[in-house]
């Protein structure tokens, strides 16, 4: 089984994407029961993470009872938003208005991807993202919903709470059954 961690909480002052903000305290504690969770429940032969600092971080929480090294592919991140990554959030809506609450899913973000660039990035990876058992994949939201968008065959969209994609939730999934579901 494949199973897919969203990263603790980062501070959220910030636009993600691509960006290098660090988890805060509340998403440490998140992780760590997460990691309590996986420990008691699932078999765990290899981790593999985003290479950006909150799913980094994540992993190496993740990792810390395991003696197994972590493998980071940049496949994994999140929607590139481009020049407004990292940005805090109160100068991206002065400076970028039009991409607050973006519902256009072709709009791309400026140097950046649009929603489906980002979909048809993820769809084209997904065999070799998902191809190891007994794997736990650290990400961001934005992969997870794609995956779930992917395996359910749906229209994709912005709603970002649509597939209960929470920090630290993990999610398995069984790409040849098609089958995605959040278990923590």
């Amino acid at each position: 089984m494949i199973y897919l961690m969203r990263h603790g909480l980062d501070d959220e002052r910030f636009i993600g994407g691509h960006s290098d903000v660090p988890l805060v305290d509340e998403g440490i504690e998140q992780v760590i029961k997460a990691r309590d969770y996986v420990d008691k429940t699932l078999v765990i032969n290899k981790i593999i993470s985003s290479d950006i600092k909150r799913a980094v971080q994540t992993a190496e929480i993740m990792n810390s009872h395991r003696l197994g090294s972590i493998e980071y592919d940049s496949r994994l991140r999140e929607l590139d938003k481009g020049l407004l990554t990292g940005m805090f959030r109160e100068e991206a809506n002065l400076k970028y208005s039009e991409f607050v609450d973006l519902k256009d899913i072709y709009k791309r973000y400026p140097k950046g991807e649009s929603l489906v660039d980002f979909y048809e990035r993820i769809k084209r990876d997904l065999n070799l993202i998902l191809s190891r058992d007994d794997t736990l994949i650290i990400t961001h939201r934005g992969v997870i919903n794609m995956i779930y968008f992917i395996l359910r065959d749906l229209e994709i969209n912005y709603n970002k709470s649509m597939f209960d994609v929470e920090h630290a939730s993990i999610h398995e999934c069984d790409l040849n059954r098609k089958l995605i579901r959040r278990i923590y």
